[in-house]
């Protein structure tokens, strides 16, 4: 299909470079829609709609901004996406951590966003210094603004997901997680090497 829409598009005022960037933007947009049909269809049927759209939009905002690992293949990345954003929600509606727990869980991935954010991936490394730091700063302001919010919520489910949102965000930017998944980390340091 996107094959396709692409043979349409192509009209020829496009170069080579512009059209890779529709690609992966279609890619996305494609992705993301046939991701969001599956997993809100099982979480609704779980009953879990709810939970799934307070956790994604707590992880979903770092994740803009840490970026991350991505998986190596869209079926790879829907099988992940649906037992994350299943099985998270499920235990932010259903666990009762200790708040001293959460907040020191939540101070350490915020000293471990604030040395590796953002983390970058083969297609789309970050190359420019000054996004790099711009994203950081961004990272480690809600990353800061969530252990803020995690002493003073009183419902358990925000704070489990305000908790689970942060931890599963930096193990995502980690170099370990992208060494146990075979992926390349610092993928900007590479580009630059490569396109001297």
């Amino acid at each position: 299909m996107l094959n396709r829409l692409m043979l349409f598009i192509n009209n020829g005022s496009y170069s080579k470079e512009d059209l890779e960037k529709i690609h992966y933007g279609l890619e996305a947009i494609y992705i993301f829609i046939t991701k969001g049909i599956v997993i809100f269809t099982i979480s609704y049927i779980l009953g879990l709609l709810k939970y799934t759209l307070i956790f994604l939009l707590f992880y979903g905002i770092l994740r803009s901004f840490a970026c991350g690992l991505h998986a190596a293949s869209s079926f790879a990345c829907l099988i992940a996406s649906t037992l994350v954003f299943i099985i998270i929600p499920y235990l932010c509606k259903t666990l009762i951590i200790n708040r001293i727990f959460c907040i020191a869980a939540m101070v350490l991935s915020l000293l471990l966003m604030i040395k590796y954010a953002p983390a970058d991936t083969k297609k789309r490394p970050i190359v420019n210094n000054k996004k790099r730091k711009k994203l950081k700063y961004i990272s480690v302001f809600f990353s800061t603004t969530y252990i803020i919010l995690a002493l003073i919520v009183k419902k358990n489910i925000i704070l489990n997901s305000l908790m689970f949102g942060l931890v599963f965000e930096t193990i995502m930017i980690l170099p370990i997680t992208y060494k146990l998944f075979g992926l390349p980390y610092n993928n900007y340091i590479n580009y630059l090497k490569t396109n001297k």
